[in-house]
């Protein structure tokens, strides 16, 4: 590489912690340019993989140049943004670099690109490699250069057909880096079963309750731990030391020793501000309030308590930088968000827990789940640098050695733990091809079983067709960016002119959740939140909080409007701040005009509302299995599921509704729903997925069978006929979006009526009415082809399952076999089920009885329910609407 004249045109930079590659090497970039009378038409693009890394480089940027914020130097990230016409180097966040390929696929005007960060291997950096790569060979003046402070760099070297590997050493402070075994052998510190407990938040919670469930962890971790421990020598170590180790609880981060080292750092140790880092918010919060409540550590005129994490409002986050009044020491609990970009110039001492929250996706299951999880050696070489920015510092590690020598190099890419739905749509959208070679040539490739459940999930959803082009609707989708779900549902609510309040819950789903539950206070919280429900909606109630805030912002009382609410002011200016931001884009995309009152005459339709909600969110989809004092939840992948403990719902004794549609599941302990909204059969079966006919004219399902309907043929008809009238008319308002919805206002009407009388018993889910009888009855079965019973249904192919499953969502015990042998060594199941038994044909083997007989069951049970009679009010007004609609064709 020569100075103004680039000999490669892709180059990786790995530079140590404290070279200043972030800060100095666009400057020398740009300064180039400009000595080459090239100034005017550089153009630089540097991406950062979060927004507080670019909105504090581009300030320490402008700073170093004597500038003001936007003019040579710039930033934007979502929702904020300072640039001028005279900007040369934009920090970005990578999101905002792919937002602008989507509307200039050469990045037209742009003379350098550079990465920073690329070791974290986020999934927005792994795609825009992608299309990078591709994208040079038709623009040979752009130049590309991959900046980390940890990297393998000769994996992206390879990638880039061998590109230049520049290293840049470091110049940073030595740092005394202290293992579990030196902090206890040095400090005294004991280690025991009780003191290692963090008693605050959920394992408190836990407590309280009597309860002591296992935590669940990541098979990584368990690796780690298992081969490492069996593996160390701690023989140099005194006794006690020894002792300690022996009792050490991997699970706990260790709150009680983190406040020691704490104590002892703002007791015996020179001036200095202190970096921890932990797993999560809840740990932080967590760990805060048990700070707070230390004589030393929760005084404030000795110690400064400032948190730092990615869901806060920027304001916030740029406290951290702030240096403290004199004799303050200043301490900053963290995420992993301080790893990388961000200087916090006074940090002296470094506490690191070792772990970090990390989705992983289950592809088998198609369920993202939450864990904490070590970090790679290069997360920890990374923490360890932030204590050395500025003189001599210590790194306190809060795990053995041996815990840190069976770490991975490097971090498992995101694009390879998450779920993949809209990076597909991203790839659709600039035209690349097919998804899965698209896929196949990223740097390392997804699991074939991830492409091919994302791709699915957006047929179901109708963004892609079967031929896996994008369909009108998914179209529409790429230009908003949000996920898919969150598009389709701020697309309907527009076309249904209910917009204001989608708007909210499209926004309020896009931030940190508002609704507050400080620990001390968790019944009040819960209470304050309940206020707002009465709708068996999660999101209804955020609509009614967001009202309620605004309302008290025009008095000038939002945030003490917060306060009595629990909820957070920053959650609510966020939603305020995305709901005009989306408003700008629906407005954009031509679904909404200048006068944006017109999409809301329906606003006040909370039946309407919860139907857009269903539109969206299908096909998370769960039944609601009422018991006797109760109910439960199950989906179609996972079984029994349970709601997160700040839903509305999970304070009700009975939801009346047959179906909840959710948000988003997440595997923890066990499968937890959040933010859920009761639906009808009526909302499901218009609103839903596609429908299709079942085993018999009274039988309609959904998702290949695991949502059954069942109903008199008429009406089955009906709810297919207005079904398809509604798709034809959302498909020709996408196709003319100025296109007046007056002539369907039949058709409109009936679907309104509709779901706004279905008296939401959940009267088309099996049996739910049907299987009372009074008095204990045996039947015997006439034979029936197995196959042609079992074909399909809600349990697969397999009649034990589907009965099992009929039975438990229309709130009865799941059934009881019971198999005799027969002389002819044949075997004979009976069923037991709600007081009756039924019993099969005779079989060669135990297995094959059972299935017989439940077979004999189903089929008995569908010829019962199809005599049930569902005509009422509805079905004729339904036929009057339809009717008229057809004459007016």
């Amino acid at each position: 590489m020569e100075r103004g004249n680039w000999v490669h045109k892709v180059v990786v930079i790995s530079g140590e912690t404290g070279c200043g590659k972030t800060t100095q090497i666009p400057q020398f970039i740009l300064e180039s340019e400009i000595e080459s009378v090239r100034g005017a038409a550089c153009n630089i693009i540097c991406t950062q993989p979060r927004r507080i890394s670019a909105m504090s480089v581009s300030e320490r940027v402008a700073f170093e140049r004597g500038e003001k914020l936007g003019e040579s130097v710039g930033y934007k990230v979502r929702l904020e943004g300072m640039k001028g016409r005279d900007t040369h180097l934009l920090f970005c966040t990578t999101g905002i670099l792919l937002r602008r390929l989507l509307a200039d696929r050469n990045l037209k005007g742009v003379t350098h690109v550079i990465v920073d960060e690329i070791h974290e291997r986020g999934m927005n950096e792994d795609f825009l490699l992608i299309v990078l790569k591709e994208l040079l060979p038709h623009r040979p003046e752009l130049k590309l250069i991959l900046m980390s402070a940890t990297l393998d760099a000769e994996l992206f070297s390879s990638y880039f057909n061998g590109a230049p590997i520049v290293n840049i050493p470091g110049s940073t402070h030595p740092v005394r880096t202290l293992f579990l075994e030196n902090i206890l052998e040095m400090t005294g510190y004991q280690l025991t079963p009780s003191n290692q407990i963090d008693d605050y938040g959920q394992e408190r919670a836990w407590k309280m309750n009597k309860q002591a469930p296992r935590k669940r962890k990541s098979q990584i971790v368990s690796a780690v731990e298992v081969d490492a421990i069996r593996s160390a020598d701690f023989k140099e170590y005194s006794l006690q030391t020894q002792e300690s180790l022996s009792c050490w609880n991997p699970d706990c981060i260790g709150f009680s020793l983190i406040e020691y080292i704490l104590c002892d750092i703002c007791n015996n140790k020179r001036p200095g501000a202190v970096l921890v880092f932990m797993t999560g918010w809840d740990d932080i919060s967590s760990l805060k309030e048990k700070l707070q409540t230390h004589t030393i550590l929760g005084d404030p005129k000795r110690v400064l308590l400032l948190t730092c994490h990615g869901s806060m409002a920027s304001s916030e986050q740029k406290l951290i930088f702030e240096e403290p009044e004199d004799g303050v020491r200043k301490i900053v609990l963290a995420t992993n968000i301080a790893e990388t970009s961000i200087t916090i110039d006074d940090v002296v001492f470094v506490l690191d827990c070792g772990k970090a929250k990390e989705t992983s996706y289950d592809a088998l299951n198609n369920t993202p789940c939450l864990l904490p999880t070590w970090i790679s050696k290069a997360s920890a070489h990374q923490r360890r640098g932030r204590a050395g920015r500025v003189q001599p510092g210590e790194c306190y590690h809060l795990y053995p050695r041996c815990v840190y020598d069976a770490f991975a190099e490097y971090q498992l890419p995101e694009i390879l733990r998450t779920p993949l739905q809209s990076l597909c749509l991203q790839i659709k959208s600039l035209r690349l091809g097919s998804i899965s070679d698209f896929l196949s040539r990223a740097l390392q490739s997804p699991e074939i079983l991830a492409v091919q459940n994302a791709v699915e999930y957006l047929k179901i959803i109708g963004a892609l067709d079967e031929n896996e082009n994008l369909t009108v609707l998914g179209r529409y989708l790429t230009m908003l960016p949000m996920e898919p779900k969150l598009g389709k549902m701020l697309i309907l609510g527009a076309i249904f002119n209910c917009l204001d309040p989608i708007l909210t819950i499209v926004a309020g789903l896009s931030v940190r959740d508002p609704f507050l539950t400080p620990l001390d206070k968790k019944d009040l919280a819960e209470a304050a939140k309940a206020q707002f429900s009465g709708a068996y909606s999660d999101h209804l109630a955020l609509v009614r909080a967001y009202k309620g805030w605004k309302d008290a912002e025009m008095d000038l009382g939002g945030y003490e409007y917060c306060w009595k609410n629990f909820l957070s002011f920053q959650s609510m200016k966020a939603i305020d701040a995305l709901r005009r931001e989306f408003i700008g884009l629906v407005t954009d995309i031509g679904l909404v005009d200048s006068n944006a009152t017109s999409c809301d005459s329906w606003s006040y339709d909370v039946n309407l509302i919860r139907a857009v909600i269903c539109y969206g969110l299908y096909p998370g989809t769960c039944s609601v299995v009422h018991n006797e004092k109760s109910f439960a939840l199950k989906t179609m992948e996972d079984g029994q599921v349970l709601l997160y403990s700040n839903s509305v719902n999970a304070r009700e004794t009975k939801i009346p509704y047959p179906w909840l549609v959710f948000n988003e599941k997440i595997k923890v302990n066990s499968v937890f729903l959040r933010d859920s909204t009761a639906v009808s059969d009526s909302v499901l079966l218009l609103f839903g997925g596609s429908i299709s006919k079942g085993d018999a004219d009274n039988h309609l399902k959904m998702l290949g069978g695991y949502l059954e309907f069942f109903m008199e043929p008429t009406v089955a008809d009906m709810y297919q006929s207005l079904r398809r009238e509604l798709d034809d008319f959302i498909q020709s308002k996408l196709l003319s979006p100025r296109m007046s919805i007056h002539s369907f206002h039949s058709l409109l009407s009936a679907v309104r009526f509709l779901i706004s009388n279905d008296p939401c018993e959940g009267r088309f889910v099996f049996g739910r009415q049907v299987l009372k009888p009074s008095k204990k009855s045996v039947m015997a079965s006439q034979p029936v082809s197995l196959v042609s019973r079992t074909e399909s249904g809600p349990g697969g192919d397999n009649s034990k399952s589907q009965l099992q499953t009929l039975l438990t969502r229309a709130g009865h015990a799941p059934p009881v076999y019971k198999t005799k042998q027969l002389k002819n060594n044949q075997f004979r199941t009976t069923v037991e089920f709600n007081g009756m038994e039924i019993m099969g044909q005779p079989c060669n083997n135990k297995k094959s009885a059972e299935k017989d007989a439940a077979a004999e069951v189903l089929q008995w049970l569908m010829g019962k329910q199809a005599g049930c009679e569902y005509i009422d009010h509805m079905s004729m007004f339904l036929k009057k609407i339809l009717c008229s609609a057809s004459h007016n064709e």
